[in-house]
C-alpha cells in the first residue's frame, strides 16, 4: 500500500516506514508527530483511489526524525574578459520523516 502526498508543495510517494526527506517544517520538533490530508492518490492491494484534487478522508501519519542540511551547492558566475567573478553557495535545509499509518 502506498498514497501520493503533497508536502510543502511538493510530491512524494509514501510507504509505511519508509523515511522521506520533505523540505524544512519549522514548527516540527523531532520525535512529533504530524498528519498531512492533502492525499492525491491511495493505492490498496486491489484498488486505487485518484482524489479530485485529494482523496476524501485519506491522512498520512508521519513522525519527525530530525532537521539537518544538505550537502553546499557552488553557484559561480562569470563574465569572460570583464573581470567579474561571483562565487555564492547554500546549503538547503530538511526535515526527514518517517511514515507510521496510511489511513485511507
Amino acid at each position: 500500500m502506498y498514497a501520493i502526498v503533497e508536502i510543502s508543495g511538493f510530491q512524494f510517494r509514501a510507504e509505511k516506514n519508509a523515511v522521506l526527506r520533505v523540505p524544512l517544517l519549522r514548527t516540527a520538533e523531532p520525535g512529533q508527530t504530524l498528519k498531512f490530508d492533502k492525499v492525491l492518490l491511495v493505492r490498496g492491494d486491489e484498488e486505487i483511489k485518484v482524489g479530485t484534487p485529494v482523496v476524501e478522508g485519506a491522512s498520512i501519519t508521519a513522525e519527525v526524525i530530525e532537521h539537518a542540511k544538505g550537502k553546499k551547492h557552488v553557484i559561480f558566475h562569470t563574465h569572460r574578459r570583464k573581470g567579474y567573478r561571483v562565487k555564492k553557495g547554500f546549503r538547503e535545509q530538511y526535515t526527514n520523516i518517517r511514515v507510521t499509518e496510511i489511513a485511507g
